[in-house]
């Protein structure tokens, strides 16, 4: 065969294994025997590695992996992957549809969608190409599993047709089947090895195992659920799945389009049954508006989609004995009450512990030691006890007293009338305590330093070397070689990590400080109004609740933060490590000034952006998003069904409103 004669079959054979992939894993409609099959792979395999001038990263024979250990790459998602807000009743769900009523004043249809119960995973394509697979991570950011995900014979990595857009991406979520589960866990069985729990963590597990030749031996299987891109073909999303499909996803036949809440509610009532006899495991159903331009409209809150919720199923529920109870303390001195149980088969996994979140929850379901109580899995993933058999109940059993001690240091407990959980409030000495905020501020949200996991940590306090979070700084690498499971190149690792830290911008050094009901997000916004951490650590109540999304409980905690004469002394010698404590002029992503020294409150809603898209606009050109209004308030933007109370306040203080027409003529 001459060279041309070669490349033509190389393409023959590779358009022919693709057009066998699609029918045998997403249409489940094989015209061939897998002996057939692995022959013509076999005859690919053979022609490529005798002609590599024709290797091609996207051919059906590379699904077969490597033996080569890659460690993955962490990816930003451009569109972030928020998970969905959950609801166990009807009442929930009629509670969303009327607030999308009171968003949208036009009509709209829900899509119903099957919850699949594994990892989720978001593809992006270029030219029809598979480019990049990337895992949900934080949301923020997640690993490159390309390599691993390739593996999937039900996800192409190149597209039929020619109709799609020129980039775009594509969101679902990677399971096992029953079946493979089954066969999977036969062959385990066989082989000596310890059989996975259930599908989905062995979905999970599986795609994070760095050797792609091990996960293509695993039967993975994907089914996608939402596209995103700038130049999708149509508004809505329903239309978009039909024809992902016929670009070659597997798109699963289990949606439905509905007109009504009482549609949904039908929708859910068939699957609560019907999911039984399904071949894979689902935990419950996505509902979501249908039109894309809708769901801009509409837009996200800090967490969640505000056009979509999920309906999860009553979950599986069985009954065992409550030997003991441990109280374990929190990074923020919070005592969580934890039950030893017998051991019970629940959900797919065996379940020894569940939480008792507080003395309320104890003193609620009067659960007493001895008790054979109720155990579900909360979304079917954490287990809590729910209930007690008072018929099992031994007579001579007495109700559980919550302790008055902290368990590890000692100290008196402490509980606010406005809380329901009891706190250890010596922050300094509480070994739990002082661990957990170091495990807190090295995470890779935070200050982002690798090689201290929570067993380094361990270490390193136990051997006296950190006390708290500035002691890290003045780690040297001769008092880590020594030290068990740490040699000399993790040691100087750890340093190298360590010094690379002081360039983490301000907002994250915020988060990482650990100020109680300080989360990323509330970081990011005090960091960007204040700009400082002297302005910050000087603000009063007042000054504080003006910021954006800023209520009195966080207000609160960040004035005692503050007033600590010990947190005082971590920040001052944190500076002179010149850690980032003032945002700098580089790091703010500024469009103008035209909006420098005005406050501004949003409320209602709006039709070319949504409230997220407003404020980020707000600071970009200087100004500063405010959660109430006030005397200070320079002006109230305002969109449809704005909040009346707001609107009130306004005209009673003379504060001007503007509209979202106003606000771009602003700015412009």
């Amino acid at each position: 065969m001459n060279t041309n004669s070669i490349k033509e079959r190389i393409e023959q054979l590779r358009n022919q294994l693709n057009d066998h992939n699609y029918r045998y894993y997403v249409l489940s409609q094989p015209i061939i025997s897998d002996f057939e099959y692995d022959k013509l792979m076999e005859q690919l395999i053979q022609l490529e590695k005798s002609n590599p001038e024709f290797y091609d990263n996207n051919s059906p024979s590379q699904r077969v992996g490597n033996d080569i250990n890659v460690e993955f790459k962490q990816i930003e998602h451009k569109y972030p992957m928020l998970s969905l807000g959950n609801t166990y009743s009807k009442e929930e769900l009629a509670e969303f549809d009327n607030r999308i009523k009171k968003l949208i004043t036009e009509s709209f249809e829900y899509v119903c969608e099957l919850k699949y119960d594994g990892t989720s995973i978001s593809l992006t394509y270029e030219n029809g190409i598979l480019k990049q697979a990337v895992t949900r991570g934080d949301g923020a950011v997640g690993d490159d599993v390309t390599l691993n995900v390739k593996t999937i014979k039900s996800i192409p990595l190149k597209l039929k047709g020619n109709d799609y857009s020129e980039n775009f991406i594509i969101r679902g979520e990677i399971f096992i089947s029953h079946k493979g589960f089954e066969k999977m866990n036969a062959e385990r069985i066989n082989n000596d090895e310890i059989p996975f729990a259930n599908p989905r963590n062995a979905a999970s597990g599986t795609l994070k195992i760095q050797n792609s030749s091990i996960v293509a031996k695993r039967p993975l299987d994907c089914f996608l659920y939402y596209l995103l891109g700038e130049k999708l073909i149509f508004d809505e999303h329903f239309e978009n799945l039909n024809k992902a499909k016929e670009w070659g996803f597997k798109i699963s036949e289990y949606i439905k389009k509905c007109n009504s809440i009482n549609e949904v509610y039908e929708f859910i009532d068939y699957w609560d049954t019907e999911r039984k006899n399904l071949l894979f495991d689902i935990d419950g159903i996505v509902v979501k508006v249908n039109s894309l331009r809708q769901q801009k409209l509409l837009g996200f809150t800090t967490k969640s989609p505000r056009w979509a919720i999920s309906y999860k199923f009553k979950a599986e529920q069985t009954e065992t004995k409550l030997i003991s109870i441990d109280y374990q303390v929190g990074r923020t001195g919070a005592i969580t009450p934890v039950a030893n149980l017998e051991p019970v088969q629940l959900a797919g996994t065996i379940v020894k512990r569940a939480s008792l979140h507080n003395a309320n929850q104890i003193s609620m379901l009067d659960i007493r030691i001895g008790d054979y109580v109720f155990v579900e899995k909360g979304g079917e993933i954490i287990p809590k006890i729910v209930g007690v058999n008072t018929k099992k109940r031994n007579i001579n059993s007495e109700p559980v007293k919550f302790i008055e001690h902290c368990p590890e240091c000692g100290t008196i407990l402490i509980k606010k009338e406005s809380e329901a959980a009891h706190y250890c409030p010596d922050e300094s000495n509480c070994p739990p305590q002082i661990k957990g905020k170091i495990e807190h501020f090295i995470s890779r949200k935070a200050m982002n330093i690798d090689g201290l996991g929570e067993e380094t940590i361990a270490l390193l306090f136990k051997n006296e070397l950190i006390k708290n979070i500035a002691d890290l700084y003045c780690l040297k690498t001769e008092q880590l070689n020594p030290l068990e499971r740490l040699g000399e190149k993790s040691a100087n690792n750890i340093i190298d990590s360590i010094k690379k830290s002081i360039n983490v911008p301000f907002p994250r050094v915020l988060y990482a400080l650990g100020i109680r009901y300080v989360g990323e997000t509330v970081a990011k916004k005090l960091a960007n109004y204040f700009n400082s951490i002297e302005k910050l650590s000087n603000a009063n109540f007042e000054e504080l609740i003006e910021v954006d999304e800023i209520g009195d409980r966080i207000a609160e905690s960040i004035i005692l933060f503050f007033k600590d004469e010990n947190n005082k002394l971590i920040i001052n010698r944190l500076k002179q490590e010149e850690i980032q404590f003032e945002i700098k002029e580089g790091d703010k992503i500024k469009k103008s000034n035209k909006l420098e020294g005005l406050s501004i409150v949003i409320s209602g809603t709006f039709k070319k952006y949504s409230r997220d898209e407003l404020k980020a606009l707000i600071e970009q050109n200087g100004g500063k998003n405010v959660s109430s209004v006030s005397s200070k308030t320079s002006y109230l933007l305002a969109g449809e069904n704005i909040g009346p109370s707001k609107l009130s306040k306004a005209k009673k203080l003379n504060v001007k409103i503007i509209s979202e027409d106003d606000f771009f003529i602003m700015i412009k």
